[in-house]
């Protein structure tokens, strides 16, 4: 199966979403990173994003932190006993196994990789590459470009790793064909944002015609601009989009909010 073959078929010409990535999760609901209980964080964000009367989450990727099925049983136990009600997509990060990922899903965990709204669409990407570093596949690259160019939709696309340095320490773990992927968003005159996590904090970055989003984590969040790895916990954090998509232009209306929860 080709990545973009599932799809989420919502009717209505605008989508309020929630960004959410990086809780990290342990097999131990009270396991900790950096001094963080992350499932006590992903749980206040999930209880937070069950009041903002979404449409879908999207979560960004980097699920696990100690790589065991059971966090992954521990992240779909988490949303199903929250409040929240919409469905939740999810694309994969440099801790996540796909196959992982794949068999969490069903009922309200949702693996489509396309979301159709009445006129637009929203597009998660898979940057998960052989090491903690992004890659795009070439197969990855090739299906996204001819969706676009046959859907003639206009689109936001989602990814894991930061495609842009952020002058920072993770940048040696960034998407090492960023440049490529924005090209073929540009290329497109489709796509104008894309967002993505990996960094633990918010930034906000361009590329040609592209605006580069980072959503900060729900676990613990990085020092900006930092040569070495400092962190700190600033509490959950999140982001709101509401995507509309007006009658008379193909332009899309995005309003991006980030939700910062507090220690």
């Amino acid at each position: 199966m080709a990545w973009f073959d599932e799809s989420a078929q919502f009717n209505n010409t605008q989508l309020r979403l929630a960004h959410i990535t990086d809780c990290h999760l342990f097999a131990d609901p009270q396991g900790e990173y950096f001094a963080v209980n992350t499932a006590e964080h992903f749980s206040r964000a999930l209880a937070d994003m069950a009041n903002q009367s979404l449409d879908a989450v999207i979560f960004g990727g980097d699920l696990t932190q100690d790589h065991s099925f059971a966090s992954y049983l521990l992240f779909a136990q988490l949303i199903a006993d929250s409040a929240l009600t919409c469905p939740v997509f999810w694309l994969p990060g440099n801790h996540d196994d796909i196959s992982a990922m794949q068999r969490i899903s069903g009922g309200q965990i949702n693996s489509a990789k396309r979301l159709i709204a009445d006129g637009f669409e929203v597009l998660l990407i898979s940057s998960k590459g052989p090491t903690p570093a992004g890659w795009v596949s070439e197969a990855d690259l090739n299906e996204l470009a001819d969706l676009l160019a046959t859907s003639q939709l206009p689109s936001v696309a989602f990814c894991h790793h930061n495609p842009l340095p952020i002058n920072g320490y993770l940048d040696k773990h960034m998407l090492e064909n960023g440049p490529q992927l924005l090209n073929v968003l540009h290329n497109s005159a489709l796509v104008r944002q894309l967002f993505h996590g990996h960094v633990h904090n918010d930034y906000q970055l361009k590329f040609r015609s592209i605006e580069v989003f980072a959503t900060p984590a729900s676990s613990v969040q990085f020092t900006k601009y930092t040569d070495d790895w400092q962190q700190h916990n600033a509490g959950p954090g999140y982001r709101l989009l509401t995507i509309t998509k007006p009658i008379t232009t193909d332009k899309l209306l995005i309003n991006s909010e980030l939700i910062w929860l507090g220690e």
